[in-house]
């Protein structure tokens, strides 16, 4: 009674009149409430909206990469914001022109759709607002009445919670346009290689047309049919004066699309790690330079054909100042099997060779040990059982430093590494955050290190040499712009770095190549190169004020790459990549120094350390010896007897010819190169001798398992 009087007193209607009303009431506030509570027991389904495909792209936005979404498809996001207005006319003209005046169901379409099928006596039209679209597209089931009401259900719902335009970007996001495209994004850039806000009208009819029947109109497979369907939203748009005719009449001289277009594809080893580390987001913005990045990977492909099949490439541009990579190339061919292109050597742990001696000696300069004009002898030593030797196998006597340096030479490079202790000549790298990987079972770092006798990345080789640019300081490459800084560590004083910098500007570039940043008055280019052994790895690293560039070449599968070494393979791809690099003003990082500047008294020459570790010196530099195999050595063999890469037997001192014996019977002689190849046939225990011309004679028995041996420039 109390509700009667309540509605008769706020209404003025009669007792007749107001019972009906407190029912109408009643019921409205039931369903309300049941609305609202199915309300947030189902709420709408958005997931299909956050599986989105993830984007790179490089430092001006551009794409570089595009992934597919979980469910295969190319799925990207898109806002009424990212297409032309014509589209979105043409649009609603031809799917449901009263879309910002109803709520999600549009009476007059469900009536006049009633009403025309009831005539036809078969489905003539439906009755789907977009937002209806919206619904199913979030919620994919088979088409049914009970699926109809279901729709309509959750586009009252979706009204509710959202905006209009909010809901029109969902559409623009899921919507299908054939295959594997969804969203209007994805279907321009495939179909006609440009974003959704460049359409021309017949473009946009199209692809207003497509979702229609998604499958049944795909262009490349159903020209004809996509034709006629792409006429007809023209048509229908031209009669309600969205279009003049004069529009519809020209864009029916455009060709509809016969083929896709491929999405973008550079620095796809980049893009595969960005991904892979990504906390969340469709969209990743890198660091990488478009243009630059694609001239670099060009220039890979083609220094790539002129290695073996097998044979891979990669090369890392940076930019000093920020640390931020500008070009990063894993392979020259992501899809060549061959090549195993997938793996990215940017990343991966290799053999450096010689690289890491610009390190040694930066560490040497610091502790006071060496000056560039110090004196150390290049001669035949031997610390305790390891006999180091040098690339060309052969011993240069007395020199400076900076010779020593340039030249890339071993022995005065274990020398030094001797003195500055490999132990914390490792450990400093390591707390710089270079990641070194060291052979199974070895306790700790040695004198070997020094020559290659560890594994590095490109990557943290390369961070290494922009520190040298940046005074000693060693932080992470930077490949996101939004990356929080890392406090950087300092490898070596500035003096120091300067001093290996100033030295590797000295070095002598491959042969045959010219710099064309040096004929345009451009600094010079510090270079350090490095071969691991059996030619598998070959290595440059070119630093200037601005830019560090660093390029490995070699075997992704760790085979040997014959005839293929730093200076020569790896050394003319830094200087390509320099030259695609913009110019900068000559020297303005490095002081000048004196070219003979003398060193301090103490430091003329670098004498013997700890005896305990000191080198053996040979007492007679001119006596035969056996450099390589030493006596005792254990050997494995690379490859079935017969086959693979070929022990190099060595001698030093003798008087030419050489003759060469293996268990007693000739192999070779020689009367100017000091080492000889040799191919084992068998394991086992096996015997060299050396003869000089003289009759001097130098053995060593060895047994054969391995291969180890020097890494060189």
């Amino acid at each position: 009674m109390g509700q009667l009087s309540t509605i008769r007193r706020l209404t003025g209607v009669s007792r007749q009149l107001a019972r009906p009303m407190a029912v109408v009431l009643g019921a409205g506030l039931v369903l309300a409430g049941a609305a609202w509570g199915l309300d947030r027991l189902f709420p709408p389904r958005l997931d299909r909206l956050s599986d989105l495909s993830v984007e790179v792209l490089d430092r001006d936005g551009q794409a570089l990469r595009r992934f597919l979404n979980s469910e295969d498809s190319w799925r990207l996001p898109a806002t009424a914001d990212d297409v032309t207005p014509l589209y979105l006319d043409l649009l609603l003209t031809y799917e449901d022109r009263r879309f910002y005046r109803h709520w999600g169901v549009d009476p007059r379409a469900v009536l006049r759709a009633i009403g025309q099928n009831i005539a036809g006596g078969r489905i003539v039209s439906g009755a789907s607002t977009l937002t209806m679209q919206v619904a199913r597209l979030l919620e994919p089931r088979p088409r049914s009445l009970g699926g109809k009401l279901i729709e309509m259900l959750r586009a009252l719902q979706l009204e509710a919670h959202f905006d209009k335009r909010a809901i029109l970007s969902m559409y623009l996001t899921l919507a299908p346009f054939g295959g594997n495209l969804e969203g209007v994004r994805a279907a321009s850039l495939v179909l006609f290689g440009k974003t959704p806000r460049a359409l021309t009208p017949a473009e946009a009819a199209l692809l207003v047309a497509l979702p229609q029947a998604p499958t049944r109109l795909r262009p490349e497979r159903a020209p004809a049919r996509a034709l006629a369907a792409r006429t007809k939203v023209l048509e229908r748009a031209a009669a309600a004066g969205v279009i003049e005719r004069r529009t519809v009449a020209e864009a029916a001289a455009e060709a509809i699309p016969t083929a896709r277009r491929a999405m973008p594809a550079k620095a796809v080893h980049l893009a595969d790690y960005l991904r892979g580390r990504a906390t969340g987001g469709s969209v990743i913005r890198s660091t990488i330079d478009g243009p630059l990045q694609q001239a670099v990977e060009a220039l890979a492909r083609r220094e790539a054909e002129a290695l073996s099949a097998h044979a891979g490439l990669a090369v890392l541009v940076v930019d000093n100042r920020s640390r931020s990579v500008l070009a990063w190339v894993g392979g020259p061919d992501y899809l060549d099997d061959l090549r195993n292109g997938p793996i990215d050597m940017v990343r991966a742990v290799r053999s450096p060779g010689s690289a890491l001696k610009p390190f040694i000696y930066g560490l040497g300069f610091d502790d006071r040990v060496i000056h560039p004009s110090t004196l150390v002898s290049d001669v035949s030593v031997r610390f305790g059982g390891y006999a180091p030797a040098n690339f060309d196998r052969d011993f240069h006597g007395e020199l400076t430093v900076r010779e020593a340096l340039q030249r890339s030479l071993n022995v005065p490079a274990v020398i030094v590494l001797d003195r500055v202790g490999p132990v914390r000549f490792a450990e400093a790298l390591k707390r710089a955050g270079a990641r070194l990987v060291f052979p199974p079972g070895l306790t700790q770092p040695g004198l070997p290190l020094a020559l290659g006798g560890v594994s590095i990345s490109l990557a943290d080789l390369t961070m290494l040499y922009v520190g040298l640019a940046r005074g000693g300081l060693i932080a992470p490459l930077v490949t996101e712009p939004e990356t929080i800084p890392t406090l950087p560590v300092r490898l070596m004083s500035e003096h120091a770095a300067g001093e290996v910098l100033h030295i590797l500007q000295g070095t002598a570039p491959p042969p045959g190549v010219i710099q064309i940043g040096r004929l345009r008055q451009g600094p010079a280019i510090a270079i350090k190169t490095g071969t691991s052994y059996g030619f598998r790895d070959a290595w440059c690293f070119g630093v200037t004020p601005r830019y560090t560039v660093g390029v490995w070449v070699g075997r992704p599968d760790g085979t040997p790459n014959p005839d293929h070494y730093g200076r020569d393979t790896a050394g003319p791809v830094v200087y390509r990549v320099f030259d695609l690099l913009p110019g900068e003003p000559v020297n303005s990082w490095i002081k000048e120094r004196p070219a003979a500047a003398a060193a301090p008294s103490l430091l003329r020459r670098l004498e013997p350390g700890d005896p305990a570790n000191r080198p053996i010196a040979l007492a007679d530099p001119d006596r035969l010896r056996l450099v390589f195999p030493t006596p005792g050595v254990v050997l494995e063999l690379d490859g079935a007897p017969g086959h693979g890469v070929p022990l190099a037997f060595q001698a030093s001192g003798g008087r030419r010819p050489l003759t060469w014996m293996v268990n007693g019977r000739p192999i070779a002689s020689s009367a100017i190169r000091r080492e000889v190849p040799w191919r084992p046939d068998g394991i086992g225990f096996t015997r060299v001798t050396v003869v000089d011309a003289e009759g001097r004679t130098a053995s060593a028995e060895f047994e054969l398992r391995g291969v180890p041996g020097p890494a060189g420039r």
